[in-house]
This record gives structure tokens, sequence and C-alpha cells, in this order.
């Protein structure tokens, strides 16, 4: 059921796969999606990413870059315990669980494409030209994906 006033939203996540890919996540089957430092992408997980979203889950630093299948947000924004873990690579002393700084979402894998859709195949759409990951200089690890470039994807996976 999604959690924005009842409206689905849409997500572009990006990972490195050899940090952590798509099969983790198949092999995980719930996933905390932590690590998150950047503000934009923070008030995103805190403020705008429900359960019930969807996420295209891409393969960013790979060869080649790519949407490699979708997951479903399984628990809304709460605050990144490993924030506050000092052993943790994603430690950071200024956030505390009274004061936490950095948020992340649960995610499950959804479906696998049947071919990694790459971005290169992405940019020959016309109708995808405004996407966010298209354009010039945008690095963002999670990005807002629209209802039209969600179905656009979709109907590329499907041949």
């Amino acid at each position: 059921m999604p959690g924005n006033n009842g409206i689905k939203k849409f997500w572009l996540f990006k990972s490195e796969p050899s940090e952590y890919s798509f099969d983790d996540l198949v092999s995980d089957g719930i996933a905390e999606w932590d690590g998150v430092r950047n503000f934009q992408a923070r008030n995103m997980l805190r403020d705008e990413i429900k359960e019930g979203d969807g996420v295209f889950f891409y393969h960013s630093n790979s060869n080649p870059l790519a949407i490699i299948g979708t997951a479903i947000v399984v628990r809304s924004g709460y605050p990144d315990f490993t924030g506050w873990e000092i052993n943790s690579k994603h430690y950071d002393p200024k956030s505390s669980p009274g004061n936490p700084i950095w948020y992340m979402v649960d995610i499950k894998a959804e479906r696998r494409f049947i071919q990694p859709i790459t971005r290169e195949a992405l940019m020959m759409i016309s109708e995808l030209s405004e996407m966010i990951l298209l354009r010039r200089g945008s690095r963002l690890s999670i990005q807002p994906v629209t209802s039209e470039e969600w179905s656009i994807i979709l109907k590329l996976n499907e041949g």
C-alpha cells in the first residue's frame, strides 16, 4: 500500500555492484538502504520515500552502467543507526540515537530485468531526455523517477 497519501512514487537507487549488487539484494531478501551521506538524498529517505514505492536498482561505477531490476520499499524512512556505530564504515561522530542525522529505508527485490537496461539505451529514448539520471553532472545516489519514466523503462524490459 503506497504511503504517500495513497500515491505510489518511484525512485532510482544507485549502488556499485562491488559494494552491494542486485544479486546481494535478492540473496538478502530485505535490505536496509543505509550509508547514504548526502543531505539531499537523506531528505528523500527521511521525508518522501514511503512503503510501497517502486525502486529501479541501478549499477553505477560498472560496465555497463545499467538498471538491473526493480525493488519495492518495504519500510519507510527511519534513523540510519550505522551513523553512530563506531566500527561501521558509515560512522559519523555527529550522529547519535538522540540526534540522528542520517536516514535509511528497507527495500526488497521485486524483479530482475531480462537484460540490464544500459544508460546508453536510456539516452536513445527521447521521452527520457529529462530523466535526472541522464542529466550531465547528476551524481545523487537516490533520484526521483516520474511515473511516465517508470512505465517507459518497464516496457523496455518487456521487449
